[in-house]
């Protein structure tokens, strides 16, 4: 309906009479007669005879105009209405053509075909039942007048209008024979070009006889379809949702049908509702009109339409040829009877694709227990990968034919089966190498199949993009080895390469959403072109290598019985072999790894898997040999655990201890090599560990450890550290050893950070379990740990008659080392009242005292010993002249360095000036003084005896 309305032209209006010029007239009549007094001639009053000459001209103009407005304002209204009237007609005519296009008959759905939805058929569908008139939207607006009212009552009414009435329980046609017959003709075919045979389904006795069989809808109805039945006379049509009833004239009407035509001819009928009764037009098609019209709809549905609704495993016919070498197997039911596929004729390997909702793994599970129950666990066996949730596959589990079962949900495992299948491959070449055969059929029963069924094989390549290799692999090799490739996806388009396409040519399609993702797995439109919703859920197109056409089937439905009856079947047959070793244990005592090697320096780390080769051997270090390796994890991932395994192994092993110090002394007598070159060197947290000393402390320790690591194979040295994260100059030790261990990490961005790949990273990595490489190591546990000998500093004596202290707090110094040495003067720098060379004397002082005392600071530089506390590390430089880094020592412990006669400093402790020893001996007195009296307490309230 247009959304303007249709405004009618305006009835000519009568022109207003032209008014008289008197004033015009007046204006001559005087000029004449004032121009006749002042010149006294007669000719002045011809002058005022004008004015009556011009009243008369213009009473004369004034009735031409009004005659010429009078035709033209007629002229204009008789266009307005011509105009009106064509507008009345176009407008129509399109608001017939769109109610035709909303409610086609039989003639506008051949004309143009319907676009279906996917709405199930019910009492509510609208049916065309013929041709009236009817109330039109066309809004008028206009002056009120006969003619704008009788313009308005034709406009409202719509002639040769489609009028649909719903389809309720059905219609009663009645007349002559012929003319009901056509007329009911022409009622199916519009409701079967219109619905699918999914959503209508025809029968009933009249359907042979009005040559409506060929029809897809008509014969056995699909599951949910509506049934409506063409009956005769008094036949039964109680079996059908609603029925086309056709009766001789003044026949009895059905009980529930309210919608009754009455037919004299075509072009007059009477339509009788509970609405009223109206005259309408019916539409007829001959008998030959209906046959090539159902032929031509066959054309249209396709295969699909003639198959049937639902078929059980259980009724397919058993796939079974005892002389057959192939994996043949019935799958589905095509118009033509079961469909058998063979995987090895027809394959060997197979592409499934349909969209989410058309039933693709239940056609995986089909395949698969069609396959299981014709042949025995000996002669094929099944590895099933899962990538759409992990339940695809759940109701296999427990045939005997299934070897493993992978999943998505389990992605360490995935990605380890799918790779342990180059393992298999080759191991397959070698049974066939030792046995001089060809192929797999020529190998007299020493191999069975393998059937690898991925689900979902986008999502798959998606989070393992390098494994795509391993299937091309399989595809271009299976076919000899007996390895075979049934591949699923939504779609193949950019998920499955041309190499990997070229040797899959068994082809299943079930429903997809585009046009070439069906040309390009069946070559034609036809999966695109199904209909959606439940109906075509299991139908799909199967196109052999043999085939020219794709062939439409309905896929079997698999059950619980099904399955049973499988198993049974083979319940005494082997179970197949996995292809793969059973995954890395989560715990592995040492003690349960055997050596590898005699050599005493090799040392057992873990258990590495090589799923490509289908081998775990251990993951081991020679000492003394390697390098060293470096073990990255976060906490609680197990890498301390690694140093105690290896120190538990090599009786010289040198552990560095944890505490700044200890670690100070260890990596510097490393460096310099007084210690010697032990076998193996363990140094665990080394980020923490260089952390807690200062930053020129920590470049230090990090520059003798990487110097020690680049050195260790001329040393006969390794070197294993461990850290949590390798950040700034920490990662040029890292770097610095060839072997890297990555353990579990905190976030993705750490475990990259480590130098690990995407691939390699798991945040639910058990502790212990590492990666090397592109390796997955066990390390091993042993409940035996290292332990760690720390040697406590040496205590300060001094070493000259006078001794020099550089400290902060001069009092508390003097007052320690009073205690500390009470056969030694201990005196505040300026309270000397001897001479240096002979007293035995301590002088304590800031910086700013001795720089005060110059002249003794030097003396005492000179002859006598230098003691600068930890907490003066900047005056060690300024007043000892020591350029080079002191040994590391932790403030506030009673930490000094100690300079005699020009050598190095050196590290010593004077306990007397630790804070928390000064603590320890004052709690320890009150704790005697509090024991003192209460002996005290105890002795006095003792009775007598």
């Amino acid at each position: 309906m247009d959304p303007d309305p249709l405004t009618l032209p305006v009835a000519a209006a009568e022109p207003a009479r032209q008014p008289v010029p008197v004033l015009a007239a007046v204006v001559p009549i005087a000029g004449g007669v004032v121009l006749w007094l002042i010149t006294g001639s007669v000719f002045a009053l011809c002058f005022a005879a004008l004015g009556p000459l011009m009243i008369v001209a213009a009473l004369l103009d004034g009735v031409r105009t009004r005659r010429r407005t009078r035709r033209r304002a007629a002229q204009d209204e008789a266009t307005g209405w011509s105009r009106a009237e064509q507008e009345l007609r176009s407008r129509h005519r399109r608001e017939r053509g769109e109610l035709r296009r909303v409610h086609p008959d039989a003639a506008a759905n051949l004309q143009e075909p319907p676009l279906r939805d996917l709405q199930p058929v019910d009492e509510t569908t609208p049916i065309v039942i013929g041709s009236g008139s009817r109330r039109s939207g066309l809004r008028v607006t206009g002056e009120e007048s006969d003619r704008t009212r009788a313009f308005r009552e034709r406009a409202a009414r719509l002639t040769d209008a489609p009028l649909v009435v719903p389809m309720g329980r059905g219609a009663c046609l009645r007349g002559p024979a012929p003319v009901v017959e056509a007329t009911a003709r022409a009622l199916v075919v519009q409701l079967c070009l219109r619905h699918s045979p999914s959503q209508l389904a025809i029968g009933g006795a009249g359907i042979e006889a009005l040559g409506l069989s060929g029809f897809p809808h008509a014969g056995r109805a699909h599951r949910g379809a509506w049934r409506l039945a063409v009956t005769f006379g008094e036949d039964d049509a109680a079996d059908a949702s609603a029925q086309l009833r056709l009766c001789a004239k003044d026949g009895e009407v059905p009980e529930g049908v309210t919608t009754v035509v009455d037919i004299a001819d075509p072009a007059h009928a009477r339509l009788r509702t509970t609405s009223g009764i109206e005259e309408i037009t019916v539409e007829c098609v001959s008998r030959p009109q209906a046959v090539s019209i159902a032929e031509t709809s066959v054309v249209r549905e396709g295969e699909s339409a003639r198959l049937p609704d639902a078929v059980a495993l259980g009724e397919l016919d058993l796939a079974t040829d005892p002389g057959s070498t192939g994996l043949a197997a019935s799958i589905g039911r095509t118009e033509n009877g079961d469909l058998l596929l063979d995987l090895v004729e027809d394959g060997p390997h197979a592409i499934v694709t349909g969209m989410t909702g058309s039933g693709k793994s239940e056609l995986l599970v089909t395949w698969i227990a069609s396959i299981a129950r014709a042949h025995s666990p000996e002669t094929v066996s099944f590895v099933l990968a899962d990538f759409k949730g992990g339940t695809a596959f759940d109701p296999l589990r427990d045939l005997p034919h299934v070897a493993a079962v992978v999943t998505d949900l389990d992605e360490e495992g995935a990605r380890r089966g799918v790779e342990s299948l180059t393992a298999e491959l080759r191991r397959r070449e070698a049974v066939l190498a030792d046995v001089g055969a060809r192929n797999i059929a020529e190998a007299d029963g020493r191999l069975g199949r393998l059937v690898i069924v991925v689900d979902e094989f986008a999502a798959l390549l998606q989070e393992h993009p390098d494994l795509a290799v391993v299937f091309t692999d399989i595809a271009a090799r299976g076919r000899a080895l007996g390895m075979h490739l049934i591949l699923g996806t939504q779609r193949a388009a950019g998920v499955i390469r041309d190499a990997l396409a070229a040797n899959c040519p068994l082809r299943v399609s079930l429903r997809v959403t585009e046009a070439a993702d069906s040309r390009l797995v069946i070559g034609s439109d036809d999966a695109a072109s199904l209909p959606g919703g439940a109906g075509s859920r299991g139908l799909a197109f199967v196109r052999r290598p043999q085939d020219s056409d794709a062939v439409a089937t309905r896929i079997a439905l698999t059950g619980a019985g099904d399955l049973r009856a499988a198993g049974t079947r083979w319940a005494g047959a082997a179970a197949p072999s996995s292809p793969w070793l059973p995954p890395l244990p989560r715990r592995l005592p040492l003690e349960d790894l055997s050596h590898p090697h005699d050599d005493q320096r090799t040392l057992i780390l873990g258990l590495c898997d090589e799923p490509e080769q289908q081998r775990q051997i251990p993951f081991t270090l020679r000492a003394g040999v390697d390098r060293g390796i470096a073990v990255v994890g976060g906490g609680g991932s197990g890498r301390s655990a690694v140093l105690w395994l290896l120190a538990a192994q090599c009786d010289d092993a040198v552990l560095i201890p944890s505490e700044p110090e200890a670690a100070w002394d260890v990596i510097a007598d490393l460096d310099e090599g007084s210690g010697g070159s032990p076998r193996l060197v363990l140094c665990d947290d080394i980020d923490r560990l260089v952390s807690e000393f200062p930053a020129e402390h920590g470049l230090l320790v990090l520059e003798r450890l990487e110097k020690l690591i680049r050195s260790a194979t001329a040393r006969e040295s390794t070197v294993v550290v461990t850290a949590a994260r390798v950040t700034g100059q920490l990662a040029r030790v890292i770097d610095a050893l060839p072997v890297r261990m990555l353990l579990r990490t905190t976030t993705k961005l750490e475990h990259l950070a480590a130098g690990g790949d995407s691939d390699g990273y798991l945040r639910d990595r058990p502790a212990g379990r590492a990666r090397v490489g592109d390796r997955e190591v066990q390390i091993a546990w042993t409940d035996r740990s290292p332990d760690i000998v720390v040697s406590a500093p040496a205590v300060w004596e001094p070493q000259a008659h006078v001794v020099g202290v550089v400290a902060h707090g001069v009092r508390r110094v003097v007052e320690g080392l009073r205690t500390a040495h009470p056969d030694r003067e201990v005196i505040p720098v300026g309270d000397e009242s001897a001479a240096v060379e002979t007293a035995r004397r301590i002088i304590v002082g800031d910086a700013e005292s001795w720089q005060r005392q110059w002249a003794l600071w030097q003396r005492i530089r000179a002859e006598g010993e230098m003691l600068v506390l930890a907490e003066c590390p900047t005056e060690l430089r300024t007043l000892a002249a020591c350029r080079e880094l002191p040994p590391y020592a932790e403030t506030h412990r009673g930490r000094v360095w100690s300079i005699v006669d020009g050598h190095a400093p050196r590290r010593l402790v004077v306990p007397q000036l630790d804070p928390a020893s000064r603590r320890t001996d004052s709690v320890s007195r009150r704790t005697d003084s509090v024991s003192r009296r209460t002996d005290s307490v105890s002795r006095r309230v003792e009775p007598a005896p």
